[in-house]
């Protein structure tokens, strides 16, 4: 089983809010994750809130960041 931690699209048609998620490869964007690390909002007052014990965790047993989430972690 591949693992990744990626960006879910939530909210409204138009807004730009994503949950951070860690989640099966192969899994729809909007499918069962395996747990939420956070959350983003894109945007002027981009908020962003992730849990960075629980990311580094999952890095280390093996879960792939996007690289969207690279950006933003670093």
């Amino acid at each position: 089983m591949s693992v990744v931690i990626r960006l879910s699209r939530t909210g409204k048609k138009g807004e730009r809010k994503f949950r951070v998620v860690v989640k099966e490869k192969r899994s729809r964007r909007e499918g069962d994750s395996i747990e939420l690390l956070g959350y983003y909002e894109k945007g002027k007052n981009g908020k962003k809130e992730i849990n960075k014990e629980r990311y580094k965790y999952w890095l280390s047993v093996g879960a792939q960041p996007s690289p969207t989430v690279s950006k933003l972690m670093e």
